[in-house]
């Protein structure tokens, strides 16, 4: 199982949200390539990234700064946030992406999902982030009239390499992970499943080797920035899961 430490970006500043919430940022780093680098420091195999204004604007905004994270490590990189054609998924692997994440487009646009894994096998994943149990788009500000597994099972005959599931009320509250739900949806389809939002401490993370080994890895950002989860510590624990 991978641990993915996350580097939110805002105005090109290292971030992390609050429920998604734009205006409840805090700034944990100025510098994203220096802490991407840090993370390659403390053993981080990947490292998973999100442009939060292209979330909300529908196309790439801090491409600077991901381009300097690209240019600082040499470890892999998975990419949320704006990505919503084609030519920007081109831009972003061709450019020293490893993985991108597509969230609004899965929903709105199948067709791309099914090109852009057709062209870039292994290279492309789902984001489904929900809140109340239905799906939320556009930088979570909105909601649509479909449940995760629903949404997830259209992809899985399509060649999509992981689906990352976010439950929005855990998402930087530091209120632990919703791990049933994220079992339970890995249990259900047959596409790796990668659980993110509420991790909070390095109990959660136990947690989760323990009860949640069906998982293909977790995101974790606010714990990490806090101190709450030291990465070295976590990408060890996480690394002696056996996948079922």
């Amino acid at each position: 199982m991978i641990f993915f430490p996350a580097i939110d970006l805002k105005d090109g500043e290292c971030v992390r949200l609050l429920q998604g919430e734009m205006d409840k940022a805090t700034i944990f780093n100025k510098n994203p390539a220096n802490q991407a680098a840090i993370f390659e420091q403390n053993n981080s195999k990947w490292i998973h990234l999100v442009d939060l204004n292209g979330a909300f604007e529908g196309r790439p905004v801090n491409k600077h700064a991901v381009e300097s994270i690209v240019d600082a490590v040499n470890i892999p990189l998975q990419l949320g946030g704006g990505i919503r054609e084609m030519a920007t998924v081109d831009m972003w692997l061709e450019r020293g992406i490893r993985r991108v994440v597509l969230g609004t487009a899965a929903l709105k646009k199948p067709a791309l999902v099914r090109q852009a894994c057709k062209k870039h096998v292994g290279r492309i994943a789902v984001g489904i982030d929900v809140r109340n149990g239905f799906v939320a788009t556009e930088g979570w500000s909105k909601t649509a009239d479909i449940k995760a597994l629903e949404l997830a099972r259209q992809f899985e005959d399509l060649g999509v390499s992981a689906i990352i599931y976010t439950d929005i009320s855990r998402d930087g509250a530091m209120r632990g992970p919703n791990l049933i739900s994220t079992v339970e949806l890995a249990a259900k389809v047959d596409i790796p499943v990668i659980l993110s939002g509420g991790v909070s401490s390095i109990d959660d993370v136990k947690n989760i080797a323990k009860v949640g080994s069906n998982l293909a890895g977790v995101i974790s950002g606010r714990a990490v920035y806090d101190g709450c989860v030291d990465v070295a510590q976590a990408v060890m624990i996480l690394e002696e899961v056996k996948k079922c």
